[in-house]
This record gives structure tokens, C-alpha cells and sequence, in this order.
């Protein structure tokens, strides 16, 4: 399954939170590494689009407030499914981009 690295950031914060739900005020610290980090509104809205994702892809449950247009997350809490991708993420070692080279018969 493909992940952004926002997405996997969220997995893995969830993955190490103490508590089963975890608030998204946490979350904002993804961009404070960044250098080209985009402003505070929509930092807020890219997590909330991420979230979304994840919970259509079944990895995430939300918690919040819902209105008549509009959900408000304000916790999530992992899925079975998303249990299982956040440990296949955390034992998932990078590849070097080497060329594989072919042997000579």
C-alpha cells in the first residue's frame, strides 16, 4: 500500500502514542523539521486530508464532532488493518538504488 510520508508519520505516532487515541495536535510537528514547511492553515488542512485517507483506506477510526456539512477529527485510534501496516512500516528497511547488475555466463 502506498503511503505518503505525512501518512507514515501519522502511523507511526499513533504506533508510539501510550494511550489508544491520540489528538492531532501532535501531528503539526511533521512540518517542524521541514524548511519549505507551508503555513499553519494549511498544514491543519493537508493532516486533515491525510487523516481522511487513511480512514477511507481503513487503517484509521476517527473521532469528533460532526456537523451538517462537515466532520470536525479531533482523536484517531487504529484499525486492525493499520495495526498491521504501522509493524510492517517500523520492520521496513530502505533499499539502496543500486543497479542490479547481471552476471556474466
Amino acid at each position: 500500500m502506498r503511503l505518503s510520508n505525512l501518512q507514515k508519520y501519522i502511523l507511526r505516532e499513533v504506533w508510539d502514542a501510550r494511550k489508544v487515541k491520540i489528538g492531532r495536535s501532535g501531528l503539526v510537528k511533521f512540518y517542524e523539521s521541514q524548511k519549505n514547511a507551508p503555513a499553519k492553515e494549511m498544514q491543519t488542512k493537508i493532516i486533515t486530508q491525510s487523516i481522511e485517507r487513511l480512514i477511507d483506506k481503513g487503517l484509521l477510526v476517527g473521532f469528533g464532532e460532526r456537523t451538517k456539512l462537515k466532520w470536525f477529527i479531533k482523536e484517531v485510534k487504529f484499525t486492525s488493518l493499520g495495526k498491521k501496516e504501522a509493524k510492517k512500516l517500523l520492520g521496513e528497511q530502505a533499499e539502496f538504488p543500486f543497479k542490479k547488475r547481471k552476471l556474466k555466463k
